[in-house]
């Protein structure tokens, strides 16, 4: 049994034809170019805060403002602010409208047994002052 070929010809040549894979090719990247979503890295983003560096101040001066309703020292429930013991809304929205970091926002912070208008006038009146948000916590008295 004979395995040559009988018509003699050793040196035929295989032509492929280039035309489909180059048109597979070009709709593979057209299809990756019009799928693909160009987003912007993390670090290239522009930060929300802006900061200014001639008007940068202590890391204290940044801390938010901080109001507790608690009962003070005749048992009546009051406001404190820091150290001070404040009785009425309207000191108290004069207290705060003398803090600068009104951008940082306020935290009310509430005993539980506190009547329900105390933190709601404690809430105006960090809006009134200028506060562009006030957040309602829960005190912990453990």
């Amino acid at each position: 049994m004979r395995l040559t070929s009988r018509s003699g010809k050793h040196g035929g040549s295989l032509e492929l034809n280039m035309t489909p894979m180059i048109d597979c090719v070009f709709l593979l990247l057209i299809f990756f170019m019009t799928t693909a979503s160009f987003v912007e890295t993390e670090r290239e983003l522009n930060p929300a805060i802006k900061v200014q560096r001639a008007s940068a101040r202590a890391v204290g001066d940044f801390q938010p403002a901080v109001i507790d309703v608690v009962r003070g020292s005749g048992g009546r429930f009051v406001y404190r602010v820091g150290g001070r013991e404040i009785q009425t809304q309207q000191e108290l929205t004069q207290v705060l409208r003398q803090f600068d970091n009104k951008i940082q926002g306020a935290f009310v912070r509430v005993s539980d047994d506190a009547i329900f208008d105390l933190p709601a006038a404690a809430i105006q009146a960090a809006k009134d002052a200028g506060f562009p948000f006030v957040s309602y916590v829960p005190l912990d008295e453990k």
